[in-house]
């Protein structure tokens, strides 16, 4: 019986023929505009699949066309990241924004209703309240107060129920690591949903994944990934991610062939390189993560730790947290006593944790959510979000937990 190996042992190798590249053994970069056809006819089979004219045949390839559809780095990497959310198919982007964004706009037109989950990154929630309301795309917002009943009620009160277009979840919520129940989620799409209308349930899994959980399986549709994150992991790339069935990516990808957004053959080279050491990255990460929590909850002048390796089974969320992700991550944020002023002086103290925004990256990085990543939200929303003055959100690197810890505790003090 042949045994399946594991995706960080396929990480190595899985969609790469060597003899088909001089036999070099790991995949060179494509720098290459267009691809020459054998014939006419395969040229003209490959534009079909491409444009969605047609669907695939049993066992058709989609062929190398031009680089802005497709490239041996591309498609190496999209079928490598399929193997951690045990997908159909994968579509690589130029960044994180541009496959929340691409989704937003294949999924939802003028006159549709998104329901979204809050916080959420704030680039997103711009792209909802500055983009999306002025192409008369409505929107309604749930925290993780809101229950099943609430969000339904709030759906048919609108009476825009017809129109739900797509569910669109970040979990956990960036930067107060909310957590929401995928299932029940995926539970209100099918409420609203006809035989003749499937609602899309798209999850940002960039907090968790791909490592520690698969939203797949609790029900989602679409997976997306800020790539720029855990999956690049070394603060020296920006590319998305979007992971789903064979059906809505197809989609998706004909709509990223005509916006032009994929990731270059460069990035996707960088990501090959990257997703080699994912697991072990992000391993440690975790570990780090969890002492450097465990300390911080001891400070005299740190308010509030939120982080899901502190849920304890009295908490309403521990079994959310069991049953939804295996670890608790690797992000951490913390409130201080006081305001702006102490969380400005504890982040300009920092020396080896980097004052910096973005997340995942082997190194630890700090930042101000409420004057950095989420400044778009308005100041009283905000607030109701437990985006606070003081709060200071931590992404946990590889260094060394002491040092870490060291570095942390002086900084917070006076």
């Amino acid at each position: 019986m042949k045994k399946t190996l594991r995706p960080e042992s396929l990480m190595m190798s899985h969609g790469f023929k060597p003899e088909l590249s001089e036999g070099s053994i790991k995949p060179p970069i494509f720098l290459t505009s267009t691809f020459v056809f054998k014939t006419a006819e395969e040229g003209k089979a490959f534009f079909e699949l491409a444009y969605g004219i047609r669907q695939k045949e049993q066992e058709e390839e989609l062929g190398l066309i031009y680089s802005r559809i497709n490239n041996p780095n591309l498609q190496i990497l999209e079928e490598r990241l399929c193997l951690w959310d045990k997908t159909d198919d994968c579509a690589i982007f130029e960044s994180g924004m541009s496959a929340i964004s691409t989704v937003f706009l294949e999924f939802l037109k003028p006159g549709d209703l998104l329901v979204y989950s809050s916080p959420t990154y704030g680039g997103t929630d711009h792209f909802i309240h500055d983009f999306l309301d002025l192409i008369g795309i409505h929107s309604i917002g749930v925290t993780v107060n809101d229950s099943k009943e609430d969000i339904i009620k709030r759906i048919s009160d609108s009476g825009l129920s017809p129109k739900l277009g797509l569910v669109y979840l970040e979990t956990p919520a960036n930067p107060t690591n909310d957590l929401f129940n995928i299932s029940m989620f995926r539970e209100i799409a099918d409420h609203f949903q006809t035989k003749d209308r499937h609602i899309p349930l798209a999850v940002d899994n960039t907090y968790m994944g791909p490592i520690w959980c698969s939203p797949t399986d609790h029900g989602a549709d679409l997976v997306i990934y800020s790539a720029t994150k855990f999956i690049g992991g070394h603060s020296d790339l920006i590319a998305g991610a979007v992971l789903g069935s064979t059906g809505l990516m197809g989609r998706l990808k004909v709509m990223r062939t005509f916006l032009g957004n994929m990731a270059s053959p460069h990035t996707c080279w960088l990501l090959l390189r990257s997703l080699e050491t994912l697991k072990v990255r992000m391993e440690q990460q975790t570990k780090n993560a969890q002492l450097v929590a465990k300390a911080l909850i001891t400070h005299p002048k740190v308010k509030k730790v939120n982080f899901l390796g502190l849920l304890s089974e009295r908490d309403k969320n521990h079994e959310l947290f069991m049953r939804q992700y295996s670890s608790p991550g690797t992000m951490i944020s913390f409130e201080l006593y006081g305001g702006e002023k102490e969380a400005f002086a504890c982040l300009n103290k920092m020396k080896l944790v980097k004052l910096a925004v973005s997340l995942g990256s082997t190194e630890s990085l700090a930042q101000h959510p409420a004057s950095m990543t989420h400044i778009g939200i308005k100041p009283e929303s905000r607030q109701k979000l437990g985006i606070t003055e003081s709060l200071i959100r931590l992404s946990v690197g590889i260094e060394h937990h002491e040092d870490l810890i060291a570095d942390l505790f002086q900084a917070i003090e006076d």
